[in-house]
């Protein structure tokens, strides 16, 4: 199957990039009353009863409850079509991942056969600003290949996932194989990641948390000296990964912590460092639309042209999207 987009329009932005130039977004659903064309009140769909709602064949109730920029661009007989045609050879849709962030919700599904889709994105008004069907491709073997070592959370506390897990609805970063099991992680606080003014980096709950080791190493490269973005949206393509360290941990397992913040970082190449070390604090440089963490463990020391393993984490943890990492 082709994949499918029913529009996508009137997004809150909540993360966009790394290295990857694509621009993921999304958007949080409330449990208010709605009207029905025919103007039968009915009680609006939460997000994450989209999936059955289709595939139980109430188009209208779904699309009654679209935004007026969806409806713009997609008549209700041009959805109807769309979706039937989509979800011809779905069975069921099952839960694969949910993200809500700064009063936004992005939720996910994939069906029965784990080879096709669903994304929904809501508003804080609960009405749906996007669908997305679309097939989905597995690396099944690459998938079961983790690293020789366990790996600690690279900080304190409780971070969020923002983008992570084995397909691209949930990682992004998934379609990539130098990125393919690589970890955006950043902090949430009564439902957000920043308080106050949203355009300083440091209304943002990770900006200058202390950014540990994973992991026992040497030191095999920094960047220091790139300049911190202004959130949110502005991104420094010339320089993707930003201020980064990474850390040869001997075994051909490499460890990147990537976009830190400009000056942070307390590690020259050459030191060793221990598991927990302190090597830098969170930032928004670098690919970086607002401060994040990008973490990953690859086969070189060459981010580009080296594979990404699939982490073993501390504890047995498998972190997807929506998930929450807790360091001590």
């Amino acid at each position: 199957m082709k994949k499918t987009w029913i529009i996508m329009s009137a997004f809150t932005l909540l993360l966009a990039g790394c290295w990857n130039n694509d621009e993921q977004t999304g958007v949080t659903t409330t449990s208010t009353g709605s009207q029905t064309t025919s103007g039968a009140s009915t009680e609006k769909v939460k997000s994450e009863e989209i999936g059955q709602t289709l595939l139980a064949g109430e188009y209208d109730r779904i699309y009654d409850q679209t935004s007026a920029d969806f409806k713009k661009e997609l008549s209700r007989e041009q959805f109807h079509d769309a979706v039937k045609n989509s979800q011809a050879r779905v069975k069921s849709w099952n839960p694969n991942s949910k993200l809500s962030l700064n009063g936004s919700t992005y939720e996910t599904w994939v069906d029965q056969d784990g080879k096709f889709g669903l994304v929904a994105m809501m508003n804080e008004n609960g009405e749906i600003t996007g669908l997305r069907f679309n097939p989905l491709e597995s690396f099944v073997e690459q998938d079961k290949a983790l690293t020789k070592l366990t790996y600690r959370a690279p900080f304190k506390g409780d971070w969020h996932v923002f983008w992570g897990g084995q397909n691209v609805f949930a990682n992004y970063h998934y379609a990539i194989q130098s990125q393919r099991y690589a970890y955006d992680l950043i902090q949430i606080k009564d439902g957000y990641s920043y308080k106050g003014d949203s355009k300083k980096n440091e209304s943002y709950y990770m900006f200058g948390q202390e950014i540990l080791a994973p992991e026992a190493g040497t030191v095999v490269h920094t960047i220091n000296d790139v300049k911190d973005n202004v959130p949110v949206g502005v991104m420094n393509e010339a320089q993707p990964t930003g201020n980064l360290v990474v850390i040869d941990h001997g075994n051909g397992e490499f460890s990147y912590l990537a976009h830190l913040k400009e000056g942070s970082v307390t590690v020259k190449t050459g030191d060793r460092v221990a598991k927990g070390d302190k090597i830098g604090l969170g930032g928004n440089s670098g690919n970086s639309s607002e401060p994040h963490l990008h973490y990953q463990v690859s086969d070189g020391s060459d981010l580009f042209t080296s594979k990404s393993i699939r982490v073993q984490w501390e504890n047995n943890l498998n972190p997807v999207q929506g998930d929450v990492v807790t360091g001590n």
